[in-house]
């Protein structure tokens, strides 16, 4: 079976990290999208590093210390010329990337005729790519810069870039779901989650609706549960069963989740009916567990596990 478009954009989400700028990062998933429609399944591998990341990747192969600490590691091979400071990706405004096959599964750092159509993808949405460069060549990487040098950002500067996308899809230029937006204010307002509502389905919002579940069987159930948002045996355990008419909360978590994994239940409004009885119906067919629709220890171990 084919990876999702979803899946591979959620995985590249999260290895971008927090710290992008957001035109990078809006072009980054649509550069994977355009692949992916074109037949090419690619996934971004890196993104924002910390200086402290950065010291780390330059103290390979070295003896080097950063702000009074030791990055020194002799036992492995030099891979980058890079001090913290000295790369585009510690100011969130480049890439990485690599080929994934089609079922997901396998990383393809060949760089043949798809990995040149995914470059060519990337420089048409403004990208600045490492194979073209004549010193040493970073067939992997992707920038986008705005003209300015490492100096000029270390000094706070910051680059004015203009997005070459036919659509931008969000204000918050995050290419993502509206409605998993939705989810992530929610969760935000009713939980106190502070995650960032940018449209993916990523670690952070899978654990924010833990911590949702974990709240609101806490104050349903009495379940004296630890809100950590850490999907453990106790958690599972103290689970309750949902079925068609139940109306609460946690209904809505179920609805969020099944959404998240790619099967509509409808109306997310707390309310467990026709439709999200189907798409609970799917979802465990697929995910090959009793199909019996009610979501309860086995499902919702299957959504969080």
């Amino acid at each position: 079976m084919k990876v999702a478009l979803r899946t591979l954009l959620e995985r590249s989400v999260k290895k971008m990290g927090k710290g992008m700028n957001p035109v990078v990062k809006a072009s980054a998933l649509e550069m994977v999208e355009r692949a992916y429609n074109e037949g090419i399944t690619v996934q971004i591998s890196a993104g924002y590093r910390s200086m402290e990341e950065q010291a780390n990747l330059y103290g390979q192969g070295r003896v080097y210390s950063y702000n009074g600490m030791n990055y020194s590691n002799l036992a492995k091979p030099i891979v980058t010329n890079a001090k913290p400071g000295q790369s585009y990706h510690n100011y969130g405004l480049a890439i990485d990337f690599f080929i994934v096959s089609d079922d997901g599964r396998r990383a393809i750092w060949k760089v043949d005729s798809k990995w040149q159509r995914v470059s060519a993808i990337g420089k048409a949405l403004g990208f600045k790519w490492g194979g073209d460069w004549s010193s040493f060549k970073d067939y992997p990487h992707l920038e986008m810069t705005g003209g300015l040098s490492y100096k000029q950002l270390q000094a706070g500067k910051k680059p004015q870039l203009t997005p070459k996308l036919e659509k931008m899809a969000m204000p918050n230029t995050s290419k993502g779901d509206n409605l998993i937006i939705s989810i992530q204010e929610t969760l935000n307002g009713r939980y106190e989650t502070n995650i960032e509502d940018d449209g993916f389905y990523g670690p952070d919002t899978r654990t924010a609706l833990i911590i949702g579940l974990q709240t609101e069987l806490n104050k349903q159930f009495n379940k004296k549960l630890d809100v950590d948002g850490k999907w453990g045996p106790k958690t599972k355990n103290a689970t309750v069963i949902i079925k068609k008419g139940a109306s609460c909360n946690i209904t809505w978590i179920l609805q969020a989740a099944l959404y998240m994994k790619g099967f509509d239940p409808g109306l997310l409004d707390g309310v467990f009916g026709e439709k999200t009885e189907t798409a609970l119906f799917k979802y465990q067919k697929a995910s090959k567990i009793p199909a019996d629709r009610l979501a309860g220890k086995v499902t919702w171990n299957e959504l969080f596990a």
